[in-house]
């Protein structure tokens, strides 16, 4: 759906350059966006891949695994409905911990597997279950502790301290992880 609202936009902004007779402009600014994404793609490359290659030493060394044991607990309470012990859990917990550190695209493949693997103890395939819209709502509000695509978006522009938005993105992110997390839990015992 987005992708269709972005190439209205895309197409409108066409038109209007060629009714507007602006072809000039329209050729200039597709030449300059390209030239700006390839260099957002090139400065950010690196602190991501840093980023990544710290996740998978933690996965080696199961640091991660230990962390994921750690927040099982908590897990177990959002997510009653899933067996204790199921690897649904572990998934989801690799899942929170990559992205607590910023790293949404290294975190996607756990969410992927944690979703396969709560639709497997999902009773009614047709319709999403309660741990999956919970895994949704806390994926969705994306707590995050160290934002490293926007730090290295910051530092890509030349920000004068590009880690000044780490205290206002925790308190960001917590809030919306809680207040999301309180709106799945009222929405369920309204659906009940």
């Amino acid at each position: 759906m987005v992708n269709y609202i972005w190439a209205f936009f895309i197409v409108i902004g066409i038109i209007y350059g060629i009714i507007t007779n602006n072809f000039e402009a329209i050729n200039n600014e597709i030449l300059a966006s390209s030239k700006t994404t390839l260099d957002m793609v090139l400065k950010t490359f690196p602190l991501v891949a840093l980023w990544t290659g710290i996740m998978n030493i933690a996965k080696e060394s199961k640091l991660l695994e230990k962390f994921s044991n750690f927040i099982s607990p908590i897990l177990g309470k959002l997510f009653p409905e899933i067996p204790k012990g199921h690897e649904s859990l572990g998934y989801i917990a690799s899942n929170v911990v990559i992205n607590i550190f910023g790293l949404g695209s290294a975190a996607t493949p756990f969410g992927l597997k944690a979703m396969k693997s709560l639709q497997e103890i999902n009773p009614d395939k047709k319709t999403a279950s309660r741990s999956m819209i919970t895994f949704l709502v806390m994926n969705t509000s994306g707590l995050t502790l160290i934002p490293t695509t926007v730090i290295s978006l910051r530092m890509m522009y030349n920000s004068a301290n590009s880690m000044e938005i780490v205290i206002t993105t925790l308190i960001a992110t917590i809030s919306s992880t809680v207040v999301g997390l309180i709106a799945d839990r009222c929405f369920a015992k309204m659906a009940r």
